[in-house]
């Protein structure tokens, strides 16, 4: 079982083997942590999504189904990348943002990545509440099985989302 962390930094400058891209089915690049992470990766990044959209997922990468590719100048090696679900305030996504941390996890055993680090799904332009996208996190990273992966860092990109997991953690532990 691996090990769950939380940090507050910038997921571009993380050390560990994958870093998870929270993408647009396209794999274009966009806003928050998507272009950021396109920006710091380069355009190795952007080539390799290309590639992937014109075999693998021409009608775009599904919701919670995730993809790698190498990760370009970042510091990590690979990005994994994955689409969240867009909040409709129905309740019933949080199956589909699980399994975008579960089939993250399943990608990063298949590649060899003993660390991934995700930053939190679908919480930004998604609209997903920020109290409920953290606790799904933990939960399910915290339950994950795998072969491969030994640490995974949950990455709250400022200390309101930090706050959001200390709370979810300590609800699952409860």
């Amino acid at each position: 079982m691996a090990t769950v962390e939380i940090v507050q930094a910038d997921i571009t400058r993380l050390s560990v083997d994958a870093v998870v891209n929270a993408a647009n089915s396209a794999l274009a690049g966009g806003g928050g942590v998507d272009g950021a992470i396109h920006r710091a990766a380069g355009p190795v990044l952007d080539q390799e999504c290309r590639a992937i959209r014109q075999t693998r997922y021409r009608s775009g990468l599904p919701t919670g189904a995730a993809v790698e590719t190498s990760a370009g100048n970042l510091p990590a090696r690979w990005v994994i990348h994955t689409v969240g679900p867009v909040w409709d305030n129905s309740g019933t996504q949080d199956g589909l943002l699980a399994s975008c941390y579960t089939n993250c996890i399943t990608v990063a055993d298949e590649i060899g990545a003993h660390s991934i680090a995700f930053p939190t799904i679908s919480a930004g332009a998604f609209g997903y509440p920020l109290d409920r996208a953290t606790r799904v996190a933990v939960e399910t990273c915290t339950r994950a099985r795998t072969d491969i992966v030994e640490r995974i860092v949950l990455v709250a990109f400022n200390a309101k989302a930090e706050r959001a997991y200390r709370r979810a953690v300590d609800a699952v532990a409860g």
